[in-house]
């Protein structure tokens, strides 16, 4: 049975384990926010350029020219963005999966404790519930493992294919910008 004591050490626990995850997400919401101001800032520096470059354009083909080359830079931008994006969702996933996995860790052990001690108490002839019940916690355990790795295969197959993805659609936007000036030629 727990005791006031223990109770009380678990709410605080549980308390200090909530705090830490809003902090890893505020940290998470601040990075996103820092970057949308920063592609904000930057995007009406570029806009501001831009603008400069049409109002000195000379003819129709300096100006075809000019929106042509802003096509490539922008598709890269695009996808840096995300890949920032990624980043910081993958990093704050990361650190917030690091904390359920101690805290699962804890959890697991405490109760592989409380198991123990209840075998040790055990009453004479119920050796074979006792295997039963650490067998039952063995399997568990292993289960909670066996999905843990597949998560994580899953996150990385995930990352993986988040790449190629960018990298084809910044190759698939290059090779388009790199024909349009000839047509126009």
């Amino acid at each position: 049975m727990l005791t006031a004591e223990q109770l009380l050490a678990a709410q605080k626990a549980n308390l200090a384990t909530l705090f830490d995850l809003s902090q890893k997400a505020f940290a998470g919401v601040e990075k996103v926010v820092e970057l949308n101001l920063q592609v904000a800032k930057t995007s009406m520096e570029e806009a501001a350029e831009h603008a400069k470059a049409v109002m000195a354009a000379k003819d129709p083909q300096e100006l075809f020219a000019l929106h042509a080359s802003l096509l490539q830079p922008s598709a890269e931008k695009a996808a840096a963005y995300g890949r920032h994006l990624y980043d910081i969702a993958s990093a704050t996933s990361a650190e917030v999966s690091k904390l359920a996995e101690a805290q699962v860790a804890e959890a697991q052990q405490k109760f592989t404790s409380v198991v123990d001690n209840a075998v040790k108490n055990a009453p004479a002839g119920t050796e074979n519930a006792v295997v039963l019940v650490k067998s039952a916690v063995a399997a568990a355990n292993n289960a909670f493992d066996t999905v843990q790795k597949a998560a994580k295969q899953a996150a990385d197959v995930a990352e993986a294919n988040f790449q190629a993805m960018t990298s084809t659609a910044v190759k698939a936007t290059q090779a388009a910008a790199s024909k349009t000036p000839r047509k126009a030629a």
